[in-house]
């Protein structure tokens, strides 16, 4: 192994995962709830669905919960293959691309201004094409307005949004574009509940559309996609108001202060997001600079070689605790 230790002593930045959890919430609710997975879950996950629709003031046939995002992209996958063309920003997150060929869709490019987050389509005849996009986009983080968006609500076929890490922000700071699923049944928004709640191996996430697009997605997709455990857990976690602050509390200030110590090592341009990650620039080759961090200081940090658009050149890491930033800051400082 490159780091010579054993895999736990190695300090990830390269999962954007929240390291304030998983919630005491989650871990009672699944010690409480251990008897459970002698039975079959719900296969309407009703209560799940109920709480989740109270959450965001809908009727539960609209929501549709999974196997965390991965699987509802899926079906993304399947409905877009449909359209003529599926519009992506560049550079895009890799299961998109997943989804997409799984059923042989069309898909076109748009690139994305890294720095200033500009975006814009200008082809004819969008009725009959898709427009995937992620918000918060990953990996760069830009937070795209809903005044941004609203044009391409009106103009494509369908349109899919990804708000894997909208929750990251406060209520008032967020973006998302769930209160108006009612007045667009060409709109699909997707929810993770395993990176702000540090659960992914549970595997939660859900989609808010309009319930003739559920209905066809629950008939497409296997049973009981949800275990027992992600079930309670998922309708635990997103009533814990205490947690949910907590984490707004640390990454603000964290990520503020992990930037601007960024901006002060010489070799390195960080792009400041909204998200609980950053993508920063590097004139080293981010593949070298990933090996000496695991090699000298038990560091992991993502490099972007599975985004084309970005390859070496660039490297994505986590918002983690003041602690462990100030430990990558100072290696990075090392390396450079």
């Amino acid at each position: 192994m490159i780091a010579g230790c054993p895999e736990s002593l190695i300090t990830d930045f390269s999962a954007s995962i929240n390291p304030l959890g998983p919630p005491k919430s989650a871990i009672a609710a699944i010690q409480s709830h251990l008897s459970t997975i002698k039975h079959y879950p719900d296969p309407n996950y009703t209560q799940l669905r109920s709480v989740l629709a109270q959450e965001h003031d809908l009727s539960p046939d609209w929501i549709l919960a999974g196997n965390g995002v991965a699987e509802l992209l899926t079906w993304v996958g399947r409905d877009l293959a449909q359209k003529e063309t599926t519009y992506i920003l560049s550079p895009a997150f890799g299961d998109y691309s997943r989804a997409l060929k799984a059923f042989s869709a069309s898909v076109q490019l748009i690139p994305l201004d890294i720095d200033q987050g500009n975006w814009e389509i200008t082809s004819s005849n969008l009725d009959q094409c898709g427009l995937l996009l992620n918000n918060p986009h990953n990996p760069t983080g830009h937070l795209f307005s809903q005044a941004q968006i609203f044009p391409y609500l009106d103009s494509f076929g369908l349109v899919v949004i990804d708000e894997a890490f909208m929750d990251f922000l406060p209520p008032q700071q967020q973006e998302s574009l769930i209160e108006y699923v009612q007045d667009y049944p060409n709109l699909i928004i997707l929810r993770s509940l395993t990176k702000f709640y540090s659960l992914p191996g549970l595997r939660i996430g859900y989609a808010i559309a309009h319930p003739d697009c559920l209905k066809r997605w629950q008939q497409w997709r296997d049973p009981w996609s949800i275990n027992s455990l992600a079930d309670v857990v998922a309708q635990t976690v997103i009533q814990d108001r205490d947690f949910q602050q907590l984490t707004w509390d640390w990454l603000l200030p964290a990520r503020k202060t992990l930037f601007q110590n960024l901006v002060n090592i010489s070799g390195l341009k960080p792009i400041l997001g909204k998200a609980n990650y950053l993508l920063v620039k590097t004139d080293l080759a981010s593949s070298q600079l990933q090996e000496i961090l695991l090699k000298q200081h038990q560091i992991l940090i993502r490099d972007c070689l599975s985004f084309a658009e970005l390859s070496d050149a660039y490297f994505r890491i986590a918002v983690r605790s003041p602690d462990e930033n100030e430990r990558l800051v100072k290696a990075l400082s090392a390396s450079l």
